[in-house]
């Protein structure tokens, strides 16, 4: 697989809400799906508010990363091109470019927190998601 990380364009916003909400139904189960859609008007305008990053490959966007300074807000891949190492590039990118990086993570979402602990990523604190009433941890990767 030949990808191409780049910062995205306002062009890719679509695909990007498309591959949010695919993502968040799919990932997050214990979540009523009403609630993800209830939030997509607010989460299009965070991302216009966001850096984000995508992968794409043939001119296919297959996954990206939203980022607010350190704080990946969110990362997901295409569900036909999970397990081919696009997240992990997404944030071995980022790794280059950034001396710490946080993110929050729910905590019944097991395969997320042992994708982030293979990249490096630390548990630490645990809180409950105001929105949702989920715990989740909160991970940091520090640069060596």
């Amino acid at each position: 697989m030949t990808l191409t990380i780049r910062p995205a364009s306002p062009a890719d916003l679509d695909v990007i809400m498309d591959l949010w909400l695919t993502g968040n139904l799919a990932a997050h189960d214990y979540i009523s799906a009403s609630f993800w859609h209830a939030h997509e008007a607010e989460v299009r305008q965070a991302m216009s508010e966001s850096q984000l990053w995508v992968a794409e490959e043939n001119n296919t966007l297959l996954g990206f990363l939203g980022l607010v300074d350190d704080y990946i807000a969110g990362l997901f891949v295409d569900a036909k091109a999970q397990g081919q190492g696009v997240g992990g590039k997404l944030v071995a990118h980022l790794q280059t470019t950034h001396k710490r990086l946080t993110l929050a993570v729910y905590r019944k979402n097991q395969r997320a927190i042992r994708f982030y602990q293979h990249h490096g990523f630390i548990i630490g604190n645990s809180q409950v998601d105001e929105a949702t009433g989920e715990k989740e941890y909160l991970m940091t990767w520090e640069k060596n």
